[in-house]
């Protein structure tokens, strides 16, 4: 059953969504993707300077602050019914707890195994609207892939554990209630995501301010903060939200296979860490698996 939820009463300019819908869903999936992991790699280069907690609030911030003249979320809410009121404020303060979990968790352990475990949660989700043996192989072979690649190790640090455990089942609660406000359609789930945004900056407002004042005094820092925050909250949220509008929920789930294979390619780039060649063979895996599914017409 495909989920649907009363659509804002605010949609942005049409320009944008006349290219979102000429474009395939998963280009905008890919570049979403790219920027998952891109942006907290850059984040955790900046956890000295405004601690791991500042450098969450900056990055909500920044989004929030992006997101409010563009959809105008006080609209949003003024409009909505109540049940998409309460939609929104779910999804909001999943974002919020989910990327303060995300960076605690990364500042304790290597980033693979973090997304090793956030994609864990998303296999129960793809296998919900699974209904062919083509997909449920294409399943198998994209988590033996995923297995390959990330060569998952149990870490000593059972606090750096909870919080990638709690990433991971907040990020499932990100791909279920995304895909609600995302199946109003394209343009309105994106102004969803902005009131969302802004849920999600008044729930961080009180726990990382403290941290994050460093960056106020210092331009450089608080550019290459703003940065961050773009790269991890603005561009692969709108993605996502792009991609969601058209893809079944259980598709977009198989898809997200894809993110251990861009933060190895991400590592290679940014981090200098070097694939071997099981590596090269998860990857292979991963792309076959997502090429051979074959998305449900309802989800």
């Amino acid at each position: 059953m495909t989920d649907r939820t009363q659509a804002p009463a605010t949609s942005p300019a049409p320009g944008p969504m006349l290219l979102a819908a000429k474009l395939p869903p998963h280009v905008w999936f890919g570049v979403s993707a790219v920027f998952h992991y891109l942006g907290p790699a850059f984040a955790v280069l900046l956890f000295p300077h405004v601690g791991v907690l500042g450098m969450a609030w900056l990055r909500i911030a920044t989004a929030a602050l992006i997101f409010a003249p563009l959809t105008r979320p006080w609209r949003t809410f003024a409009r909505a019914d109540p049940s998409t009121r309460l939609l929104l404020l779910a999804f909001g303060a999943c974002l919020a707890v989910m990327n303060c979990a995300f960076y605690l968790a990364l500042d304790r352990l290597p980033i693979s195994l973090v997304a090793a475990i956030e994609f864990v949660g998303t296999i129960g989700v793809a296998l919900v609207g699974l209904r062919s043996t083509r997909n449920l192989t294409a399943l198998a072979v994209a988590v033996t892939g995923t297995v390959l690649l990330i060569d998952v190790k149990w870490s000593s640090d059972p606090l750096g554990l909870f919080w990638a455990f709690l990433n991971g089942a907040l990020f499932v609660g990100y791909i279920v209630l995304g895909h609600r406000v995302a199946r109003a359609g394209a343009g309105d789930g994106i102004v969803g995501l902005g009131a969302a945004m802004t849920v999600a900056f008044v729930v961080v407002l009180p726990i990382g301010f403290t941290d994050a004042l460093p960056a106020f005094f210092s331009p450089p820092l608080l550019i290459a903060a703003i940065g961050v925050g773009i790269c991890s909250s603005v561009i692969p949220y709108i993605c996502d939200q792009l991609a969601m509008s058209r893809l079944p929920r259980s598709s977009f789930a198989l898809m997200l296979s894809l993110l251990p294979v861009t933060a190895t390619l991400i590592g290679v780039i940014v981090l200098r860490q070097i694939p071997d060649f099981s590596d090269c063979v998860g990857i292979a895996l991963v792309v076959a698996g997502v090429a051979f599914h074959r998305p449900a017409r309802t989800d």
